[in-house]
């Protein structure tokens, strides 16, 4: 049974009261090992990727509906799925994209080989008409759906790119961060960054003293990028257990919030749709929702680049001590701001998002386990 925490109705300290235990739908019976990551269409049906080439299509009744093994039996890093047609599917495994038909699970539509190492995340324009893979060699490939053909290589990551996210009405700007611990705004006219930062140097300028043991123990890796319906507003989760806000204005970004959001990693961070409500995932077990709307702080100045020793791709979890400190509490410099909803998953967080099931807004995720877990979040 897990604990879900609400910060409306607190206690008179300030920290979340338990509302209510409630059990996670699992979805059983589609895979056999870790599911790696997850995405849903606007008609309700959910894919999953796994180790081994293992991707499964589900109905909205968690019902296994496809299931198959991508040649190569590459791991299936990321899925996605087209908003105008929802019955085509984008997955990534191994340095290949293929395009499949969730009705038919046999083989797939098509496929590109155009990344030189294995692809990590996928990201669509809101026109669909450009694809971005972003890959291990720190290189996103942008590749024209129409040509079929790459029309633009972005290299500016110095180690791998974790994750590659479209702005929402901008269909020519992107955002994309890495474990080089930069942050950049794309531009695809120009195709060239028109903003960079380095998350482990912001920090170092903000302190202005030497850093503590715990950011030498859990420097700012970042994992996951996310941005808002709005366009202008994304969130970066990186290894130090930060959630970073930043607001795009013009070509440039500010920082508007900073705050600690798990007591390690943060492997994930996503917007719910049309808000400004953010889910985070994390390496200590924990699913939190924010409320990153209107909770700003003195804008920080944003660092150039700056290049670091590639380092492994899945660093082993630092020790419990490395972070200290309860969610949202922050050093200074940083915003203190509390979770709306606080879930003691238990497990560590590969993939999450928010969706209607049968309607219902609810939490999807995705961990170290072989089932996906379904939070009815219109119940907490």
């Amino acid at each position: 049974m897990l604990r879900v925490r609400s910060s409306l109705g607190a206690t008179g300290n300030g920290k979340p009261r338990i509302l209510q235990a409630i059990m996670a739908v699992k979805w059983t019976g589609g895979h056999s090992s870790s599911i790696l990551c997850l995405n849903a269409s606007k008609d309700g049906l959910v894919a999953s990727g796994g180790e081994g080439g293992d991707l499964v299509a589900w109905g909205e009744d968690g019902t296994p509906l496809g299931h198959m093994q991508l040649e190569g039996a590459d791991d299936v890093t990321s899925v996605l799925f087209s908003a105008s047609c929802p019955t085509k599917l984008y997955a990534s495994h191994g340095e290949t994209i293929s395009v499949l038909d969730v009705r038919s699970l046999k083989e797939s539509l098509d496929h590109f080989h155009v990344n030189e190492e294995e692809i990590n995340c996928l990201s669509l324009n809101e026109t669909e008409s450009l694809l971005a893979s972003a890959d291990d060699s720190g290189a996103i490939k942008i590749l024209d759906l129409e040509k079929k053909k790459v029309t633009r290589s972005l290299k500016r990551h110095s180690n791998i790119c974790s994750s590659v996210a479209f702005r929402p009405q901008r269909p020519q700007s992107l955002v994309s961060c890495g474990l080089d611990m930069q942050v950049i705004l794309w531009s695809l006219q120009k195709a060239r960054p028109v903003w960079i930062t380095n998350l482990q140097e912001d920090e170092t300028e903000e302190t202005e003293g030497p850093q503590s043991p715990g950011r030498l123990l859990n420097p700012a890796l970042a994992h996951s990028v996310a941005v808002a319906s709005c366009g202008n507003l994304f969130s970066c989760g990186a290894e130090d257990g930060k959630v970073r806000i930043f607001r795009v204005i013009g070509v440039k970004c500010e920082r508007e919030l900073g705050f600690k959001g798990h007591t390690l990693g943060v492997s994930q961070v996503s917007f719910l749709p049309e808000s400004h409500l953010l889910l985070t995932g994390g390496n200590d077990g924990k699913i939190r929702l924010w409320d990153v709307s209107g909770k700003t702080e003195k804008p920080q100045k944003s660092p150039v680049k700056h290049t670091y020793r590639k380092k492994a791709k899945r660093a082993a979890c630092p020790t419990r001590g490395g972070i200290s400190g309860a969610p949202g509490a922050e050093d200074e410099g940083h915003a203190k701001i509390m979770p709306k909803l606080d879930i003691e998953h238990g497990e560590k967080v590969n993939w999450l998002l928010s969706t209607k099931i049968k309607g219902n807004r609810s939490i999807l995720v995705a961990d170290q386990t072989s089932c996906v877990s379904v939070y009815p979040l219109n119940e907490l």
